[in-house]
């Protein structure tokens, strides 16, 4: 007889693995080797229960606790610790109905009634809005169109005054089973009910407003408040305000995601508002007071002798507010010195003069004051 591989090999799990890892791993292994795949492949067979024998071990934690301490040997009915057991009886898969049924469908798990209450569907939606309008916050209106119960069937799907049929072949479950007969003993498959379509119920005078589906599609407007410091591509979830649940279940929600335009003026990085701001030749070189945009309107800001071009100043609490919390960014305001075009003779010259006072006219080289270069 070969000697058998170790279980946390069979699953390819290392020695340790959480319950929830080992419940993935057989999951997986057991639908890719299930022999109902491979009819007639024997190999196939043989990892099979291999894998089953493997879980059936390392899912159960005293078991598992004795195979980590002696190995096999624990479950060797000759080595005096006692046998396993299980193994082999494979006609109802052990202990595995319920995993089983999650895999393939069949087994001891229960299935969902068909009545059971079901939320609503979400419902998506989008809005426009301006950069100011996504810092400050605003309100919106957006039209969706939704499901809802049908007011005149209440929901039933039965003209009024008339009731639905239990349905006599799954007995109002939405689901039959059938049996199949395996090389590992019998097992049962799980599908929706034929003759009711899994709804469990029959329905023999549908109602005319809604053609017995017990609900209708219709369009809402819904004022959505837009949250201060929502920044593009966000989503604003408003709960209940979706497509009405099946069998009194509750609403789905509204689900708008928010698209900001672009500012001519302003750039957002985070919660900071970025302004790149042009100043004259003469007020970089002089300094100057000047005036800035901002979120809030304008503000003055100082612009100290000599700046360059880059220099970057900050507006504190100028900036987006946060979106979950008090206070707010800050504004950073990047200057641009402006170089002056289209000079007149007299300017140039004027130039040229203070150029010279600078030392920058070395008689080699005359640059934008209009001389020849080298």
């Amino acid at each position: 007889m070969a000697e058998k591989r170790d279980y946390y090999e069979v699953l390819g799990l290392q020695k340790g693995a959480s319950a929830e890892e080992i419940k993935k791993a057989y999951r997986k292994l057991a639908k890719e080797n299930h022999p109902d795949l491979h009819p007639g492949d024997k190999a196939c067979e043989e990892r099979f229960k291999e894998i089953n024998e493997a879980y059936e071990i390392l899912s159960d934690d005293d078991k598992r606790a004795k195979y980590d301490q002696y190995g096999h040997a624990a479950f060797d009915p000759n080595a005096g610790f006692g046998g396993a057991g299980g193994f082999g009886g494979f006609g109802d898969f052990g202990g595995f109905g319920d995993i089983f049924g999650d895999i393939f469908g069949f087994g001891g798990g229960s299935a969902r009634s068909a009545n059971a209450p079901r939320k609503g569907d979400n419902v998506r939606a989008s809005v426009n809005i301006s950069f100011e309008e996504a810092a400050f916050g605003c309100k919106k209106d957006v039209t969706v169109a939704r499901v809802e119960q049908c007011a005149d069937c209440k929901g039933s799907g039965c003209e009024p005054g008339t009731t639905p049929e239990v349905c006599p072949d799954c007995k109002g479950s939405g689901t039959v089973r059938t049996t199949q007969r395996t090389p590992f003993g019998y097992t049962q498959s799980t599908s929706a009910c034929p003759k009711c379509k899994g709804t469990g119920k029959i329905i023999h005078q549908p109602c005319r407003t809604c053609r017995g589906m017990g609900n209708v599609r219709r369009q809402h407007k819904i004022n959505v408040n837009i949250p201060a410091g929502i920044d593009d591509g966000q989503t604003i979830s408003l709960r209940g305000q979706g497509s009405a649940g099946a069998n009194g279940g509750p609403q789905g929600d509204l689900l708008v995601t928010v698209t900001v335009r672009p500012d001519s003026r302003f750039e957002r990085d985070g919660n900071s508002v970025m302004l790149e701001q042009e100043v004259s030749y003469a007020q970089a070189v002089l300094g100057a007071e000047i005036e800035v945009p901002t979120l809030d309107g304008k503000v003055k800001l100082t612009i100290p002798e000599g700046t360059q071009t880059g220099t970057v100043f900050r507006l504190k609490g100028k900036g987006i507010p946060y979106l979950r919390g008090s206070g707010r960014g800050d504004q950073f305001v990047s200057v641009k010195v402006a170089v002056p075009k289209n000079l007149t003779s007299s300017q140039k010259e004027l130039l040229r003069q203070f150029a010279a006072s600078m030392g920058e006219l070395d008689g080699a080289s005359k640059g934008i004051f209009g001389k020849k270069k080298k």
